[in-house]
């Protein structure tokens, strides 16, 4: 009986390790489907910093990855399905970045903490230019992200909002305003901001910037419009 039962754990080993491989397999397929997909992007990047993201070529991003250009359907239904895959992955950094930025509470001052968050998003703005086109500007004629890649996208929007939120419940704007048009506003001064740097200057590091540089006033003049009035005060 004790063979019987040696007999029965070595083929439940026998089945396991059976099992096992072929688990393994599928898994390393999924792995190397997955890394091929990562490559794929990350070499449409790069043909989009230099091209422009308009100018973004399948076959292109397939002779450099060294495949026919019918292969890369097999990872990317149309060249759209790349776009997606680049903004989400823009969108999910920025956010990840974002995160460094801590609660708001009693202690913050409000301008040093609307200067810290515009200059996190500002400087990875104009330091991934080509995530910010296709993020911010829609350079692609026809182009629109799906709902699944502007997921990430509202995540960060939202996470924005709160921050802002936050800050009015903690009394640093105006209790009248709207937190919708407190967003609007930050909105439009921290994309300004990236849209003249990118456009006019480029080239200049964000600590030197012609237009990064003027974070500081444009922040203090936010904080100025939104301050909380006086009791009585017009």
């Amino acid at each position: 009986m004790a063979y019987e039962g040696v007999d029965f754990l070595i083929a439940i080993g026998h089945a396991l390790s059976v099992s096992s491989a072929s688990i393994s397999r599928p898994d390393r397929r999924h792995l190397r489907r997955a890394e091929t997909i990562e490559e794929v992007v990350d070499v449409a990047m790069q043909v989009m910093a230099e091209q422009g993201v308009a100018g973004l070529s399948l076959g292109e991003v397939a002779r450099r990855i060294g495949i026919r250009p019918p292969s890369l359907y097999v990872y990317f239904a149309s060249k759209n399905a790349i776009y997606d895959a680049v903004f989400a992955r823009g969108w999910r950094d920025i956010t990840q970045t974002m995160e460094t930025l801590p609660e708001p509470d009693q202690t913050t001052d409000l301008r040093g903490y609307l200067l810290e968050f515009a200059e996190l998003f500002v400087r990875w703005s104009v330091q991934h230019p080509v995530y910010t086109q296709l993020m911010g500007w829609r350079p692609v004629p026809g182009y629109e992200p799906s709902e699944e890649a502007d997921e990430p996208a509202v995540v960060s929007y939202e996470r924005g909002r709160s921050l802002l939120a936050q800050l009015q419940a903690l009394g640093l704007f105006d209790a009248e305003c709207t937190v919708d048009e407190l967003m609007r506003a930050w909105t439009i001064l921290a994309s300004g901001v990236i849209t003249q740097q990118l456009a006019n200057a480029p080239k200049e590091p964000f600590e030197k910037g012609s237009f990064t540089t003027m974070l500081p006033q444009l922040v203090e003049m936010y904080c100025a419009h939104y301050a909380p009035r006086r009791r009585n005060e017009p």
